[in-house]
């Protein structure tokens, strides 16, 4: 950073897939500043600075501002998770819109995942490059002490979702074959999309909370039977319906986070996140 930062807030949210309709209007928030950081990754998506009900956080549409402008292989992660680390986050709620792979799930659902599967492939997936540091533990790849806050929050919402779940994040843009998601599948997939990874690693890394919260779209490639149809969103993979159902929880998102935020507000970190380069630190190799 060259510059000074423009706002100092503990807590963000880095938005998927349709985040940028959540930016007009008042959905959020009063939106107080928006700004655009550098970092030595290059420049961040623009990061937007909220406040409702005297709760200050911070939003970033990795997709685009006023449209779906930037498709997940494309996202600069070091530089997103550089420029909250530098606006003094310490914990990430991402948004992320998965395919489904296991039926026990449905369009629509809320779900917080547990675990990932990282099949990307050429994404820049550390901060320490060429060096001997990033050897760190995965036991748990995202925060448990911020999902149980969201746990929490969708027991008392009676809305439909689930406390676990294993993410698969694949390269893209193109959409998976029935045979990738049938291997998925094989491996203990229950989702499949291509955002966490490696913005969670690369979180970890920052020793930042990083915790997804995801509403389900579509069954992935061969789960359910589906025509192709020109001209549509997923090409058919999405019936009337279902689409109905995202769109309901899309719209239940800005509530759920504000109450997550609350939850969350002044509470202590009690998880190992903040310790993950610890050993690191000890031997002097980071300050």
């Amino acid at each position: 950073m060259t510059e000074p930062v423009p706002f100092t807030v503990p807590i963000a949210v880095i938005g998927g897939s349709g985040a940028y309709h959540l930016l007009t209007g008042q959905t959020l928030g009063q939106e107080k500043a928006c700004e655009v950081l550098d970092t030595p990754y290059g420049k961040s998506a623009p990061i937007h600075h909220f406040s409702f009900s005297g709760q200050e956080f911070l939003f970033l549409s990795r997709h685009g501002e006023t449209d779906y402008s930037l498709t997940a292989p494309f996202v600069n992660y070091r530089a997103n998770v550089r420029a909250l680390k530098d606006c003094g986050v310490q914990r990430i709620i991402s948004w992320s819109g998965p395919g489904i792979i296991n039926t026990a799930f449905k369009p629509g659902d809320f779900v917080v995942p547990h675990d990932i599967i990282d099949e990307t492939r050429n994404r820049e997936t550390t901060f320490f490059k060429d060096t001997g540091i990033g050897f760190i533990r995965m036991n748990h790849p995202f925060c448990p002490q911020v999902a149980g806050t969201l746990h929490e929050t969708l027991h008392a919402s009676g809305l439909p979702h689930h406390e676990q779940a294993v993410y698969a994040c694949t390269e893209g843009p193109r959409l998976e074959t029935p045979a990738e998601i049938r291997k998925l599948r094989i491996l203990g997939a229950d989702l499949v999309g291509m955002t966490l990874a490696p913005e969670a690693f690369l979180a970890r890394e920052m020793e930042m909370c990083y915790t997804p919260f995801c509403y389900l779209t579509n069954y992935a490639e061969g789960v359910k039977p589906r025509e192709f149809k020109k001209g549509e969103l997923f090409e058919g993979m999405q019936t009337e319906e279902e689409r109905k159902q995202v769109d309901a929880a899309i719209q239940k998102f800005p509530e759920l986070i504000r109450t997550v935020f609350e939850s969350l507000q002044g509470v202590e970190r009690t998880c190992n996140c903040p310790d993950a380069l610890r050993r690191y630190k000890d031997k002097g190799l980071l300050a």
